[in-house]
Protein backbone atom coordinates (compact mmCIF):
# COMPACT_ATOMS: atom_id res chain seq x y z
CA UNK A 1 0.00 0.00 0.00
CA UNK A 2 2.55 2.55 1.14
CA UNK A 3 6.28 2.21 0.82
CA UNK A 4 8.57 5.08 -0.20
CA UNK A 5 11.50 3.79 -2.30
CA UNK A 6 15.09 4.95 -2.68
CA UNK A 7 17.67 4.22 -5.35
CA UNK A 8 21.44 4.49 -5.57
CA UNK A 9 23.27 4.55 -8.88
CA UNK A 10 26.96 5.12 -9.54
CA UNK A 11 28.50 6.68 -12.66
CA UNK A 12 29.87 3.30 -13.72
CA UNK A 13 26.41 1.70 -13.67
CA UNK A 14 26.06 0.02 -10.29
CA UNK A 15 22.35 0.19 -9.28
CA UNK A 16 20.55 -0.65 -6.06
CA UNK A 17 16.93 0.00 -5.05
CA UNK A 18 15.65 -0.32 -1.50
CA UNK A 19 12.56 0.64 0.50
CA UNK A 20 14.75 2.22 3.17
CA UNK A 21 17.57 4.63 2.48
CA UNK A 22 19.61 3.24 5.38
CA UNK A 23 19.90 -0.02 3.42
CA UNK A 24 21.70 1.87 0.65
CA UNK A 25 23.76 4.29 2.73
CA UNK A 26 25.71 1.39 4.21
CA UNK A 27 26.60 -0.08 0.79
CA UNK A 28 30.26 0.17 -0.09
CA UNK A 29 31.38 0.72 -3.66
CA UNK A 30 35.04 0.96 -4.62
CA UNK A 31 34.66 3.70 -7.23
CA UNK A 32 32.27 5.87 -5.21
CA UNK A 33 32.94 6.26 -1.50
CA UNK A 34 29.83 8.47 -1.13
CA UNK A 35 26.90 6.80 -2.91
CA UNK A 36 24.24 9.21 -4.18
CA UNK A 37 20.98 7.98 -2.67
CA UNK A 38 17.75 9.62 -3.80
CA UNK A 39 14.00 9.00 -3.59
CA UNK A 40 12.53 6.88 -6.39
CA UNK A 41 9.44 8.91 -7.20
CA UNK A 42 5.99 7.33 -6.72
CA UNK A 43 3.98 6.66 -9.89
CA UNK A 44 7.15 6.35 -12.02
CA UNK A 45 9.15 3.58 -13.61
CA UNK A 46 12.67 3.76 -14.98
CA UNK A 47 13.83 2.27 -18.25
CA UNK A 48 17.35 0.86 -17.91
CA UNK A 49 19.82 -0.43 -20.44
CA UNK A 50 21.43 -3.62 -19.12
CA UNK A 51 25.03 -3.92 -20.39
CA UNK A 52 26.72 -7.30 -21.10
CA UNK A 53 28.90 -6.77 -18.00
CA UNK A 54 25.82 -6.56 -15.76
CA UNK A 55 26.04 -2.79 -15.22
CA UNK A 56 23.12 -0.53 -16.15
CA UNK A 57 22.55 2.89 -17.70
CA UNK A 58 19.39 4.92 -17.20
CA UNK A 59 17.48 5.51 -20.44
CA UNK A 60 14.45 7.42 -19.16
CA UNK A 61 12.23 7.97 -16.14
CA UNK A 62 8.53 7.69 -17.04
CA UNK A 63 5.55 8.93 -15.05
CA UNK A 64 2.81 6.32 -15.49
CA UNK A 65 0.31 7.19 -12.79
CA UNK A 66 -1.39 10.31 -11.45
CA UNK A 67 -3.57 10.26 -8.33
CA UNK A 68 -6.57 11.35 -10.45
CA UNK A 69 -6.24 8.36 -12.81
CA UNK A 70 -8.74 5.57 -12.31
CA UNK A 71 -6.72 2.33 -12.11
CA UNK A 72 -6.97 0.07 -15.16
CA UNK A 73 -8.07 -2.87 -13.00
CA UNK A 74 -11.34 -0.97 -12.37
CA UNK A 75 -12.56 -2.60 -15.61
CA UNK A 76 -12.19 -6.06 -14.12
CA UNK A 77 -12.74 -5.82 -10.37
CA UNK A 78 -15.97 -6.96 -8.76
CA UNK A 79 -17.06 -3.68 -7.17
CA UNK A 80 -20.77 -3.14 -7.74
CA UNK A 81 -21.51 -0.67 -10.50
CA UNK A 82 -21.32 2.98 -9.52
CA UNK A 83 -24.13 5.38 -10.36
CA UNK A 84 -23.33 8.22 -12.79
CA UNK A 85 -23.72 11.95 -12.03
CA UNK A 86 -22.90 14.25 -9.15
CA UNK A 87 -26.20 14.36 -7.27
CA UNK A 88 -25.28 14.42 -3.59
CA UNK A 89 -27.10 11.15 -2.73
CA UNK A 90 -25.51 9.41 -5.73
CA UNK A 91 -22.04 10.59 -4.71
CA UNK A 92 -22.51 9.52 -1.08
CA UNK A 93 -23.71 6.09 -2.18
CA UNK A 94 -20.73 5.65 -4.52
CA UNK A 95 -18.30 6.72 -1.78
CA UNK A 96 -19.75 4.17 0.64
CA UNK A 97 -19.48 1.40 -1.96
CA UNK A 98 -15.85 2.28 -2.78
CA UNK A 99 -14.78 2.73 0.84
CA UNK A 100 -16.27 -0.62 1.81
CA UNK A 101 -14.43 -2.20 -1.08
CA UNK A 102 -11.17 -0.44 -0.14
CA UNK A 103 -11.30 -2.08 3.29
CA UNK A 104 -12.50 -5.46 2.03
CA UNK A 105 -9.75 -5.94 -0.57
CA UNK A 106 -7.12 -5.31 2.15
CA UNK A 107 -8.27 -8.26 4.27
CA UNK A 108 -6.03 -10.62 2.30
CA UNK A 109 -3.53 -11.97 4.82
CA UNK A 110 -2.66 -15.02 6.90
CA UNK A 111 -1.60 -12.80 9.82
CA UNK A 112 -3.82 -11.27 12.48
CA UNK A 113 -5.36 -7.91 11.60
CA UNK A 114 -5.47 -4.95 14.03
CA UNK A 115 -6.33 -1.26 13.69
CA UNK A 116 -4.92 2.03 14.96
CA UNK A 117 -7.72 4.10 16.49
CA UNK A 118 -7.08 7.71 17.47
CA UNK A 119 -10.78 8.48 17.90
CA UNK A 120 -10.66 10.93 15.01
CA UNK A 121 -12.96 10.65 12.01
CA UNK A 122 -10.62 8.75 9.69
CA UNK A 123 -9.32 5.99 11.94
CA UNK A 124 -12.83 5.55 13.42
CA UNK A 125 -14.39 5.01 9.97
CA UNK A 126 -11.63 2.54 9.09
CA UNK A 127 -11.99 0.61 12.38
CA UNK A 128 -15.80 0.44 12.19
CA UNK A 129 -15.83 -0.67 8.55
CA UNK A 130 -13.01 -3.14 9.17
CA UNK A 131 -14.84 -4.76 12.08
CA UNK A 132 -17.99 -5.10 9.95
CA UNK A 133 -15.99 -6.67 7.11
CA UNK A 134 -14.20 -9.12 9.43
CA UNK A 135 -17.56 -10.30 10.77
CA UNK A 136 -18.88 -10.77 7.22
CA UNK A 137 -15.74 -12.73 6.33
CA UNK A 138 -16.38 -14.85 9.48
CA UNK A 139 -12.93 -14.20 10.87
CA UNK A 140 -12.70 -16.04 14.18
CA UNK A 141 -10.72 -13.55 16.27
CA UNK A 142 -11.92 -10.20 17.68
CA UNK A 143 -10.53 -7.02 16.13
CA UNK A 144 -7.88 -5.42 18.34
CA UNK A 145 -7.85 -1.61 18.23
CA UNK A 146 -5.04 0.53 19.64
CA UNK A 147 -4.95 4.10 20.94
CA UNK A 148 -2.02 6.02 22.40
CA UNK A 149 -1.85 9.11 24.56
CA UNK A 150 -0.83 10.71 27.78
CA UNK A 151 -3.33 10.64 30.62
CA UNK A 152 -6.54 12.64 29.92
CA UNK A 153 -5.65 13.07 26.22
CA UNK A 154 -8.61 13.84 23.91
CA UNK A 155 -7.64 10.95 21.61
CA UNK A 156 -7.82 8.31 24.36
CA UNK A 157 -11.31 9.41 25.44
CA UNK A 158 -12.62 9.59 21.88
CA UNK A 159 -11.08 6.23 20.90
CA UNK A 160 -12.67 4.60 23.94
CA UNK A 161 -16.10 5.86 22.80
CA UNK A 162 -15.60 4.43 19.31
CA UNK A 163 -14.29 1.08 20.59
CA UNK A 164 -17.35 0.76 22.88
CA UNK A 165 -19.64 1.63 19.98
CA UNK A 166 -18.16 -0.86 17.50
CA UNK A 167 -17.29 -3.58 20.04
CA UNK A 168 -13.55 -4.02 19.41
CA UNK A 169 -10.98 -5.48 21.83
CA UNK A 170 -9.46 -2.14 22.74
CA UNK A 171 -5.97 -1.34 24.07
CA UNK A 172 -4.84 1.99 25.48
CA UNK A 173 -1.13 2.73 25.49
CA UNK A 174 -0.01 5.42 27.91
CA UNK A 175 3.29 7.23 27.60
CA UNK A 176 4.88 10.13 29.47
CA UNK A 177 6.95 13.06 28.25
CA UNK A 178 10.28 11.36 29.15
CA UNK A 179 9.45 8.30 27.03
CA UNK A 180 8.43 10.57 24.16
CA UNK A 181 11.66 12.59 24.34
CA UNK A 182 13.79 9.44 24.69
CA UNK A 183 12.25 7.99 21.52
CA UNK A 184 13.21 10.99 19.32
CA UNK A 185 16.61 9.62 18.32
CA UNK A 186 15.24 6.19 17.27
CA UNK A 187 12.30 7.86 15.53
CA UNK A 188 14.49 10.13 13.38
CA UNK A 189 16.76 7.19 12.53
CA UNK A 190 13.73 5.11 11.45
CA UNK A 191 12.06 7.95 9.55
CA UNK A 192 15.14 9.07 7.61
CA UNK A 193 13.88 12.65 7.73
CA UNK A 194 14.16 15.78 9.88
CA UNK A 195 10.84 17.33 8.82
CA UNK A 196 9.39 18.95 11.95
CA UNK A 197 5.74 17.94 11.80
CA UNK A 198 6.64 14.42 10.63
CA UNK A 199 8.98 13.83 13.56
CA UNK A 200 6.48 15.29 16.04
CA UNK A 201 3.61 13.12 14.85
CA UNK A 202 5.77 10.00 14.55
CA UNK A 203 6.65 9.57 18.21
CA UNK A 204 3.17 8.39 19.22
CA UNK A 205 2.93 6.08 16.23
CA UNK A 206 6.40 4.64 16.88
CA UNK A 207 5.61 3.92 20.53
CA UNK A 208 2.24 2.34 19.79
CA UNK A 209 3.81 0.13 17.09
CA UNK A 210 6.44 -0.96 19.60
CA UNK A 211 3.65 -1.89 22.05
CA UNK A 212 1.66 -3.83 19.42
CA UNK A 213 4.70 -5.84 18.40
CA UNK A 214 5.68 -6.67 21.97
CA UNK A 215 2.29 -7.39 23.52
CA UNK A 216 -0.06 -8.71 20.82
CA UNK A 217 -0.09 -10.95 17.76
CA UNK A 218 -1.65 -8.33 15.44
CA UNK A 219 0.75 -7.76 12.55
CA UNK A 220 -1.30 -6.33 9.65
CA UNK A 221 -2.41 -2.92 10.91
CA UNK A 222 -5.12 -0.76 9.33
CA UNK A 223 -4.97 3.01 9.70
CA UNK A 224 -6.65 6.25 8.53
CA UNK A 225 -3.64 7.78 6.75
CA UNK A 226 -4.18 9.68 3.50
CA UNK A 227 -7.63 11.01 4.29
CA UNK A 228 -6.50 14.52 5.27
CA UNK A 229 -4.69 14.96 1.97
CA UNK A 230 -7.47 13.43 -0.12
CA UNK A 231 -10.52 14.95 1.58
CA UNK A 232 -8.98 18.35 2.48
CA UNK A 233 -8.92 17.65 6.20
CA UNK A 234 -6.18 20.04 7.27
CA UNK A 235 -7.48 23.07 9.08
CA UNK A 236 -5.76 25.51 6.72
CA UNK A 237 -8.11 24.38 3.92
CA UNK A 238 -10.64 26.78 5.51
CA UNK A 239 -8.41 29.56 4.17
CA UNK A 240 -8.31 28.30 0.56
CA UNK A 241 -8.99 31.21 -1.82
CA UNK A 242 -11.16 29.02 -4.11
CA UNK A 243 -12.35 25.42 -4.54
CA UNK A 244 -9.94 25.08 -7.47
CA UNK A 245 -6.97 26.20 -5.36
CA UNK A 246 -8.03 23.76 -2.64
CA UNK A 247 -8.14 20.99 -5.26
CA UNK A 248 -4.62 21.86 -6.47
CA UNK A 249 -3.33 21.80 -2.89
CA UNK A 250 -5.00 18.47 -2.16
CA UNK A 251 -3.30 16.90 -5.20
CA UNK A 252 0.07 18.42 -4.25
CA UNK A 253 -0.24 16.89 -0.77
CA UNK A 254 -1.06 13.50 -2.29
CA UNK A 255 1.95 13.70 -4.61
CA UNK A 256 4.20 14.49 -1.64
CA UNK A 257 2.86 11.84 0.73
CA UNK A 258 6.06 9.81 0.31
CA UNK A 259 7.98 12.66 1.99
CA UNK A 260 5.61 13.15 4.91
CA UNK A 261 2.58 11.21 6.21
CA UNK A 262 3.12 8.00 4.25
CA UNK A 263 6.79 8.08 5.23
CA UNK A 264 5.78 8.46 8.89
CA UNK A 265 3.15 5.72 8.74
CA UNK A 266 5.36 3.23 6.92
CA UNK A 267 8.60 3.77 8.80
CA UNK A 268 7.20 3.89 12.34
CA UNK A 269 5.27 0.63 11.87
CA UNK A 270 7.87 -1.20 9.74
CA UNK A 271 10.52 -0.40 12.38
CA UNK A 272 8.64 -2.92 14.56
CA UNK A 273 7.86 -5.49 11.86
CA UNK A 274 4.24 -4.40 11.30
CA UNK A 275 2.58 -4.04 7.90
CA UNK A 276 0.35 -1.01 7.44
CA UNK A 277 -2.75 -0.89 5.21
CA UNK A 278 -4.46 2.39 4.37
CA UNK A 279 -7.91 2.16 2.72
CA UNK A 280 -8.24 5.93 2.13
CA UNK A 281 -5.40 5.71 -0.40
CA UNK A 282 -7.10 2.95 -2.36
CA UNK A 283 -6.75 3.87 -6.05
CA UNK A 284 -10.42 3.48 -6.90
CA UNK A 285 -11.64 5.39 -3.85
CA UNK A 286 -9.13 8.24 -4.21
CA UNK A 287 -9.49 8.66 -7.99
CA UNK A 288 -13.29 8.80 -7.64
CA UNK A 289 -13.06 11.35 -4.80
CA UNK A 290 -10.74 13.53 -6.90
CA UNK A 291 -13.14 13.32 -9.87
CA UNK A 292 -15.87 15.10 -7.89
CA UNK A 293 -16.53 18.81 -8.54
CA UNK A 294 -14.07 20.93 -6.51
CA UNK A 295 -16.86 22.78 -4.68
CA UNK A 296 -18.19 19.49 -3.28
CA UNK A 297 -14.91 18.73 -1.53
CA UNK A 298 -14.15 21.97 0.31
CA UNK A 299 -14.93 22.60 4.01
CA UNK A 300 -18.57 23.55 4.55
CA UNK A 301 -20.28 25.35 7.44
CA UNK A 302 -16.88 25.76 9.09
CA UNK A 303 -16.30 21.99 9.09
CA UNK A 304 -13.49 20.29 7.16
CA UNK A 305 -14.14 16.95 5.37
CA UNK A 306 -17.84 17.79 5.30
CA UNK A 307 -18.62 15.49 2.36
CA UNK A 308 -16.95 12.49 4.02
CA UNK A 309 -18.83 13.10 7.29
CA UNK A 310 -22.12 13.55 5.44
CA UNK A 311 -21.53 10.29 3.54
CA UNK A 312 -21.65 8.26 6.75
CA UNK A 313 -24.22 10.44 8.57
CA UNK A 314 -27.00 7.82 8.51
CA UNK A 315 -24.86 4.70 8.76
CA UNK A 316 -24.54 4.52 12.57
CA UNK A 317 -21.02 3.20 11.94
CA UNK A 318 -19.52 5.49 14.55
CA UNK A 319 -20.98 7.77 17.27
CA UNK A 320 -22.36 11.09 15.96
CA UNK A 321 -20.04 13.22 18.12
CA UNK A 322 -17.05 11.40 16.62
CA UNK A 323 -18.40 11.71 13.08
CA UNK A 324 -18.49 15.48 13.54
CA UNK A 325 -15.43 15.75 15.84
CA UNK A 326 -13.18 18.64 14.70
CA UNK A 327 -9.67 17.89 13.55
CA UNK A 328 -6.97 17.51 16.21
CA UNK A 329 -3.33 17.79 15.26
CA UNK A 330 -2.19 14.16 15.84
CA UNK A 331 0.74 15.21 17.97
CA UNK A 332 -1.62 17.28 20.13
CA UNK A 333 -4.54 14.84 20.31
CA UNK A 334 -2.31 12.35 22.13
CA UNK A 335 -1.58 14.76 24.98
CA UNK A 336 -3.66 16.93 27.26
CA UNK A 337 -4.35 20.43 25.97
CA UNK A 338 -2.90 21.93 29.18
CA UNK A 339 0.49 20.37 28.50
CA UNK A 340 0.63 19.48 24.84
CA UNK A 341 3.32 17.40 23.13
CA UNK A 342 4.08 20.60 21.18
CA UNK A 343 4.82 22.45 24.45
CA UNK A 344 6.80 19.54 25.92
CA UNK A 345 9.05 19.49 22.86
CA UNK A 346 9.60 23.26 22.91
CA UNK A 347 10.66 23.11 26.57
CA UNK A 348 13.05 20.22 25.87
CA UNK A 349 14.81 21.72 22.82
CA UNK A 350 15.17 25.06 24.62
CA UNK A 351 17.81 23.32 26.77
CA UNK A 352 19.44 21.47 23.85
CA UNK A 353 19.93 24.30 21.38
CA UNK A 354 21.23 27.72 22.42
CA UNK A 355 20.93 31.09 20.70
CA UNK A 356 24.52 30.98 19.42
CA UNK A 357 23.79 27.71 17.59
CA UNK A 358 20.70 29.28 16.03
CA UNK A 359 22.67 32.35 14.95
CA UNK A 360 25.06 30.03 13.13
CA UNK A 361 22.32 27.79 11.64
CA UNK A 362 22.57 29.13 8.07
CA UNK A 363 26.34 28.48 7.98
CA UNK A 364 26.05 25.01 9.47
CA UNK A 365 22.97 23.98 7.47
CA UNK A 366 22.80 26.09 4.28
CA UNK A 367 20.18 23.75 2.75
CA UNK A 368 16.73 23.73 4.45
CA UNK A 369 18.11 25.94 7.21
CA UNK A 370 16.17 25.29 10.43
CA UNK A 371 14.29 28.39 11.64
CA UNK A 372 13.42 27.09 15.11
CA UNK A 373 15.30 25.34 17.91
CA UNK A 374 13.11 22.27 17.47
CA UNK A 375 13.99 22.13 13.76
CA UNK A 376 17.68 22.59 14.58
CA UNK A 377 17.62 19.75 17.12
CA UNK A 378 15.98 17.28 14.69
CA UNK A 379 18.44 18.26 11.95
CA UNK A 380 21.37 17.64 14.28
CA UNK A 381 20.12 14.14 15.12
CA UNK A 382 19.46 13.43 11.43
CA UNK A 383 22.98 14.56 10.39
CA UNK A 384 24.48 12.29 13.04
CA UNK A 385 22.75 9.26 11.47
CA UNK A 386 22.81 10.37 7.80
CA UNK A 387 25.61 12.92 7.30
CA UNK A 388 25.34 14.88 4.05
CA UNK A 389 21.90 13.49 3.14
CA UNK A 390 19.79 16.56 3.90
CA UNK A 391 18.54 16.68 0.29
CA UNK A 392 16.33 13.63 0.92
CA UNK A 393 13.86 16.24 2.17
CA UNK A 394 13.20 18.82 -0.55
CA UNK A 395 11.23 21.16 1.75
CA UNK A 396 9.51 21.28 5.13
CA UNK A 397 5.80 20.49 5.46
CA UNK A 398 4.01 23.78 6.09
CA UNK A 399 0.36 24.93 5.91
CA UNK A 400 -0.59 27.17 3.01
CA UNK A 401 -2.48 30.50 2.69
CA UNK A 402 -1.46 31.72 6.16
CA UNK A 403 1.80 33.20 7.35
CA UNK A 404 2.82 30.14 9.34
CA UNK A 405 6.23 29.83 10.92
CA UNK A 406 5.37 26.47 12.50
CA UNK A 407 3.57 23.49 10.94
CA UNK A 408 1.47 22.72 14.03
CA UNK A 409 -2.29 23.10 13.71
CA UNK A 410 -2.11 24.62 17.21
CA UNK A 411 -0.79 27.83 15.72
CA UNK A 412 -3.82 28.26 13.43
CA UNK A 413 -6.57 30.56 14.66
CA UNK A 414 -9.21 28.08 13.53
CA UNK A 415 -7.81 25.37 15.80
CA UNK A 416 -10.57 24.46 18.27
CA UNK A 417 -8.24 23.28 21.05
CA UNK A 418 -6.55 26.68 21.14
CA UNK A 419 -9.87 28.08 22.32
CA UNK A 420 -10.05 25.55 25.14
CA UNK A 421 -6.46 26.04 26.27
Amino acid sequence: DIRPLFKAMTEDGFLAVCSEAKGLVTLKHSATPFLKVEPFLPGHYEVLDLKPNGKVASVEMVKYHHCRDEPLHALYDNVEKLFPGFEIETVKNNLRILFNNAVKKRLMTDRRIGCLLSGGLDSSLVAATLLKQLKEAQVQYPLQTFAIGMEDSPDLLAARKVADHIGSEHYEVLFNSEEGIQALDEVIFSLETYDITTVRASVGMYLISKYIRKNTDSVVIFSGEGSDELTQGYIYFHKAPSPEKAEEESERLLRELYLFDVLRADRTTAAHGLELRVPFLDHRFSSYYLSLPPEMRIPKNGIEKHLLRETFEDSNLIPKEILWRPKEAFSDGITSVKNSWFKILQEYVEHQVDDAMMANAAQKFPFNTPKTKEGYYYRQVFERHYPGRADWLSHYWMPKWINATDPSARTLTHYKSAVKA
